[in-house]
């Protein structure tokens, strides 16, 4: 039961991982916060019941920073999907933004 649960935990952190290095969501959109504070909360969890102390403090810091990230998102305005890809991309513009070159 508990490796299901380290896989479970794992899983969570990895997918959204996955996610940003293919352009698909941003490290600052929610789905990616929620599932990073879900994994690293849960092998934070894990590490306390084996006494894993150095496992603790990297899943525990894991799950305060996206913790922290989602405090920051909750207090701006919800943006669309559309805005959350956009952010994944570095150096991508918004849409409708006129910056072509002449």
């Amino acid at each position: 039961m508990m490796l299901a649960l380290q896989f479970a935990g794992a899983i969570a952190i990895l997918v959204p991982f996955a996610m940003y290095q293919r352009g698909r969501w941003s490290q600052h959109g929610r789905r990616y916060l929620w599932l990073n504070l879900a994994g690293a909360g849960l092998l934070t969890a894990l590490a306390v019941l084996d006494a894993q102390w150095g496992f603790v403090l990297v899943q525990g810091a894991w799950a305060l920073a996206a913790g922290w990230g989602l405090a920051r998102n909750a207090q701006r305005p919800r943006t669309g999907r559309r805005s959350e890809l956009t952010a994944a991309r570095p150096g991508s513009l918004p849409t409708g933004s006129q910056d072509a070159a002449p």
